[in-house]
């Protein structure tokens, strides 16, 4: 059995507090044997203040961003140091090589090793004033099994979940900083539209792709974005086995990874029954006039 735990927590500007945090995470998910445990988008420095609000600039959105860390710099390091053997994936800030150029990033590591870390593809209106976008899907080989990472908005995309089951993903992690809807909120946040997608989203490319689907985000409140908690754990059946709802906490279910692929995949297997000869179209970037054929096809 493998026990993956989905973090619902706050993490602002203030790094001190961001370590602390991390390592009474950490030392909860000892203490409740967890295997592998997934921090949200932007864990280390937190998320951006706002996103897309009227009037911002690409100057005015840059005067309050997290902190931008390489992967061997000392930010990495110290969460290596927190987590010893417990493997954690976790979201960040990434400087480029460039020493100029920044990703919504996140990575999966424990004590001793990188196992592999991935820059945010689909970016949300306003982030690419902060970021630039990523370029492709990986699937990592850890000691709990083949991960693969996405981040956030990523999950509206079912082709980024598919292209890391096709390399033999068993889990896929999707990091986030999710907020409540802007405008016309719910009163009750667990009722609010962009709850409601945060959490079809988690089910449904879990049963996609069937595989092991770990959701962490952000809670609380940052800036002017209200975020929706929700960290899950969904099975490749599209069944949420554990979450922490609205609140801050820890989601934890126990699973045997390759039984439950064996059982879900005995008779409907969504990898082995498509039919990419049919889909060109998906990928095809086409012209204008190939659109509006399709659209009155």
């Amino acid at each position: 059995m493998t026990k993956l735990a989905a973090v619902s927590a706050n993490f602002t500007r203030d790094l001190e507090q961001n370590y602390a945090l991390i390592a009474d995470l950490v030392g909860e998910a000892n203490a409740r044997g967890v295997d592998y445990l997934a921090l949200p988008e932007a864990a280390i420095g937190g998320y951006l203040s706002s996103l897309g609000n009227h009037g911002d600039t690409v100057r005015t959105a840059q005067q309050s961003l997290p902190p931008a860390i390489t992967l061997d710099g000392p930010e990495i390091t110290r969460v290596q140091q927190i987590v010893g053997d417990l493997v954690v994936a976790i979201g960040f800030c990434e400087l480029a090589e460039d020493g100029r150029t920044r990703y919504n990033a996140a990575a999966v590591l424990d004590g001793g090793t990188i196992y592999g870390s991935y820059r945010k593809v689909h970016q949300p209106l306003g982030e690419g004033m902060s970021y630039s976008a990523g370029s492709g899907y990986r699937v990592f080989d850890t000691p709990v099994g083949r991960i693969g990472l996405q981040i956030c908005y990523d999950k509206a995309f079912p082709e980024a979940a598919r292209i890391m089951a096709l390399q033999g993903a068993q889990v896929i992690t999707s990091l986030s900083a999710w907020p409540a809807a802007r405008t016309a909120a719910a009163a009750n946040l667990q009722e609010d539209r962009w709850t409601y997608r945060f959490n079809l989203f988690d089910t449904a490319r879990a049963l996609d792709n069937q595989v092991f689907w770990v959701a962490s985000n952000q809670s609380g409140t940052f800036g002017s974005l209200r975020y929706v908690g929700n960290a899950k754990i969904v099975d490749p059946g599209g069944n949420i086995l554990a979450t922490t709802h609205l609140g801050s906490g820890m989601a934890v279910a126990d699973v045997d990874i390759d039984e439950t692929f064996r059982a879900m995949r005995a008779g409907m297997f969504h990898l082995r029954d498509r039919r990419p000869d049919v889909y060109g179209p998906v990928t095809e970037a086409a012209t204008a006039a190939a659109w509006q054929a399709f659209e009155h096809a």
